[in-house]
């Protein structure tokens, strides 16, 4: 049995194909979606963010907007790049994100990936301290978010106060508890994974990693979960973690499927480079008739490692296709593959 989500990159632009030619529309289609695909019984929403780009930026207005009309799913980022964010102040929206969802939230955070701009983070304020890197920067930002989810007191109360305040020090307000067990680590490395494990995130491996042994994509990945979990059960936590892979999986039905996504059929695994020094593999697309999507998705070591697979979607075909697409997959493939 797998957890299956959706993860939305949250494109718009005025182009003609597009059902999203603005930002509203896509912050109002990505609600409309996260609905109906509760109703298909879909296990998760989650989106991507993206700074200085036409695509989601601000998670926690349209999380917390799902969060109010919807019931069951799980509701969550892929991820949050932490080099842009105020830890504090992102515990309290989260905190009340979490909250109007009544304990749904599922969020993934990370140290970041490259941007549009040249340091956008400079941008908002934010810059490494001496002899950090803007990848440390990121962890330890996320590593404050995650310790302040823990809701102890840290703050000393002012002897004036305009209201009366509980004993002790004071924690960031709302509080949700549980929150904490429900927060990702986006890695892209077996370091990173295991510095995860350690702490105590969950996992979420993405399409892409740094190429760190020259084997498929899917092996690497599965490695990198087996070294995550060793960390975890080394580490003595109390909880069984969550592991999410993203893939973008097409289950081709119909003519219009074939018109869109036939071309990938035979798509590979590629390689690139993510930063200035450093390769990366990139996973293939699966695209193919149930079948045979089918067989080829039982390869994958990397989706055996996890309990939860997030569906990368063409937000920008609208609301309908993608729940077309999200359907097929419960349909005629998880059934297949034991998922269901």
């Amino acid at each position: 049995m797998k957890k299956i989500g959706f993860l939305s990159f949250g494109h718009w632009a005025n182009h003609p194909s597009y059902s999203t030619k603005t930002a509203g529309d896509t912050l109002l289609q990505s609600i409309d979606l996260a609905v109906a695909a509760e109703e298909l019984g879909i296990d998760g929403a989650y989106f991507r963010v993206h700074h200085f780009a036409r695509q989601l930026a601000s998670p926690f207005p349209l999380l917390a907007a799902i969060g109010a009309k919807t019931s069951k799913i799980e509701i969550g980022t892929g991820v949050i790049d932490m080099r842009y964010e105020n830890p504090l102040y992102m515990v309290e929206d989260a905190g009340a994100a979490d909250l109007i969802s009544r304990g749904r939230l599922q969020l993934g955070i990370s140290r970041g990936s490259p941007e549009q701009v040249v340091d956008g983070w400079r941008h908002f304020g934010y810059k490494p301290e001496p002899g950090e890197t803007d990848a440390d920067m990121g962890r330890q930002k996320g590593l404050e978010f995650f310790e302040q989810l823990k809701g102890k007191g840290f703050a000393e109360p002012s002897p004036n106060p305009m209201f009366p305040n509980p004993p002790g020090l004071l924690r960031l307000e709302p509080f949700s508890p549980g929150l904490q067990d429900r927060i990702w680590w986006g890695s892209a490395s077996d370091a990173t994974a295991i510095w995860a494990g350690k702490i105590g995130m969950n996992l979420q491996s993405s399409t892409l990693k740094f190429d760190e042994s020259g084997k498929p994509f899917h092996v690497q990945q599965a490695e990198q979960i087996r070294l995550f979990k060793q960390a975890w059960k080394e580490a003595g936590h109390q909880r069984e973690p969550r592991v999410s892979v993203s893939r973008s999986i097409f289950a081709l039905v119909n003519d219009q499927d074939r018109l869109y996504f036939g071309q990938q059929a035979d798509s590979k695994d590629q390689v690139g480079t993510l930063e200035a020094d450093r390769r990366a593999i990139f996973g293939r697309s699966y695209a193919a008739e149930p079948d045979k999507l089918i067989e080829e998705l039982a390869q994958d070591e990397a989706i055996q490692e996890a309990d939860t697979i997030l569906l990368t979607i063409p937000n920008t075909l609208g609301v309908d296709y993608n729940v077309h697409v999200l359907s097929a997959i419960l349909e005629h493939v998880a059934p297949g593959l034991g998922w269901r």
